[in-house]
């Protein structure tokens, strides 16, 4: 068997745009879409972590759903993120959420309580019982604390249900392990958008991204070049993205992409408390490094 085709390529993890209020822009995030899908990206991801999903209430994640779905002429895939740090609430949020039409969802590791490698196992176990859809493990330490570790992936990697990972170690030598070690059908995104051609290098499938918010068409073709064996022209965009994507979290995710589309003119810079929108200081670096780079 072979990894789900339909998840190669590049997704893109889609904000959530808020206007000053601090109440999302339906419209903005109608015509977010649109560009997204026009810019070539394979796959939307609606209400992962770049979507704000902490601060997004249940009720706008229904719409937001249901909007990706009605506002999809290309029918690209659509990865819907359920997650969370207490396992009955997730399995809770995945019986109530209407995932017709929905092709998968991504689940983060728990957050805070810092459970063990067993608890994680029983954890997205239960997840991937529970699902009517095929889950995607999403393992992101650096803000979670918690990581999953080879072992426990490849375990996970068993269950009927569980067909890929979503990783943000930064990790080559856990990518490489991983591309190593796991079932061939068993599905390998980055999350590291840094990283997305050397890990392509290496076996893996694509990428879930933050960039692609702003930049699809551009992180698009590099993702494609490296997927068809192009590294040499990969590799040539990539290095246009490593200053910059460091740029973006410098005050936190997603207020570095936001800044970006708003300086695109596409959405508001808003984000909603706890988080605030960019500086000044970091929106001029991030305008000066478009142009430079030749992104606007």
């Amino acid at each position: 068997m072979s990894v789900d085709q339909r998840f190669k390529g590049v997704g893109v993890a889609v904000v959530t745009p808020f206007n000053e209020q601090h109440e999302v822009d339906f419209d903005a995030y109608v015509r977010l879409l649109g560009y997204l899908a026009e810019g070539g990206v394979d796959y939307f991801v609606v209400q992962g972590t770049t979507g704000e999903s902490p601060t997004v209430t249940p009720a706008e994640k229904k719409r937001l759903l249901e909007l990706t779905k009605q506002n999809n002429p290309k029918k690209l895939p659509i990865v819907y993120g359920i997650g969370g740090n207490d396992t009955r609430s997730v399995l809770e949020a995945i019986a109530a959420a209407d995932l017709d039409g929905v092709d998968a969802v991504l689940s983060v590791t728990p957050y805070y309580n810092k459970p063990p490698q067993a608890g994680l196992v029983a954890h997205f176990t239960a997840i991937a019982d529970a699902s009517p859809v095929p889950v995607i493990l999403y393992n992101v330490p650096g803000r979670t604390v918690v990581s999953l570790s080879l072992d426990t992936v490849l375990k996970l990697a068993q269950h009927p249900n569980i067909i890929g990972i979503k990783d943000a170690t930064s990790s080559l030598e856990f990518a490489m392990q991983l591309a190593w070690k796991a079932p061939k059908d068993f599905l390998l995104l980055s999350g590291d958008d840094n990283l997305v051609t050397p890990m392509v290098s290496v076996g893996w499938h694509g990428v879930i991204s933050v960039i692609a918010n702003a930049f699809p068409s551009e992180f698009g073709k590099m993702t494609w070049h490296a997927l068809e064996g192009r590294f040499e022209e990969a590799a040539a965009i990539q290095y246009s993205f490593i200053d910059f994507d460091t740029l973006l979290y410098v005050e936190s995710n997603p207020v570095g992409i936001k800044k970006c589309l708003e300086i695109k003119g596409w959405s508001s810079s808003e984000v909603r408390l706890p988080l605030i929108k960019a500086s000044d200081e970091l929106g001029a670096k991030l305008k000066a490094a478009m142009l430079r780079e030749g992104f606007i």
